[in-house]
């Protein structure tokens, strides 16, 4: 019952408030469950893939081609599903599949930056409503505080108001600079790994002039 009070207490831009912050719920929920997935999985994959390789590109294939729901897996598959390729076009491949990659792993970043910026503005607004609110109770010669209830429900507007816009765009800040640092570990596996990778096709290209990634 108090958040239904502090609710209507902060006026109509309480309204895309409760919208934003729901969207942000969303949106951090689909996040962390995406990153989740990754952080538990990936590493044990990518080694396992990339000691196979060394003894059987195909059965890293085979290893990679179970796991391909995730993004590093689907980077490596795309370079070894190439025939004949030289080491070059083989390295051309995973930068290419990395690229391609991207979108999904920045996935909704502009969402939280359009939050992180608009809460804020959306609380400034309640405060300035709110302000408005509270001098249009006034009454010129009103000194008896006759009108104290307008200018009360005013102010408590501006400050709720405020107090969510921040709330909303804190929160959501949180968790988008948590998957910006996720975002930037990934990107460093995928160089650091891609690397390992295109060392060893190298290796292998040289040694046994076999220009197949899974032969």
């Amino acid at each position: 019952m108090a958040f239904a009070n502090l609710f209507i207490l902060g006026g109509v831009v309480m309204w895309p408030l409760l919208g934003f912050s729901i969207l942000a719920v969303a949106l951090i929920l689909e996040r962390a469950a995406f990153w989740f997935r990754i952080t538990q999985r990936q590493d044990r994959v990518v080694r396992e893939a990339l000691s196979l390789y060394k003894r059987s590109p195909q059965a890293a294939f085979q290893r990679l081609e179970q796991n391909a729901d995730l993004p590093i897996t689907r980077i490596f598959l795309t370079a070894m599903e190439l025939e004949q390729p030289s080491p070059e076009e083989f390295r051309l491949a995973l930068e290419s599949a990395a690229q391609a990659e991207l979108p999904l792993l920045k996935r909704f970043n502009t969402v939280f930056e359009t939050i992180i910026s608009i809460a804020p503005l959306l609380g400034l607004l309640g405060t300035i409503l709110g302000l408005i609110g509270s001098f249009a109770s006034l009454r010129v010669g009103d000194l008896g505080g006759t009108n104290a209830t307008g200018v009360t429900a005013g102010i408590s507007e501006a400050l709720i108001s405020t107090a969510s816009g921040l709330i909303v765009a804190i929160f959501t800040l949180l968790f988008a600079n948590t998957f910006r640092g996720l975002y930037q570990r990934q990107i460093a596996l995928i160089q650091e790994y891609g690397g390992q990778l295109e060392l060893l096709y190298r290796r292998r290209y040289e040694r046994d002039d076999l220009p197949y990634a899974s032969s």
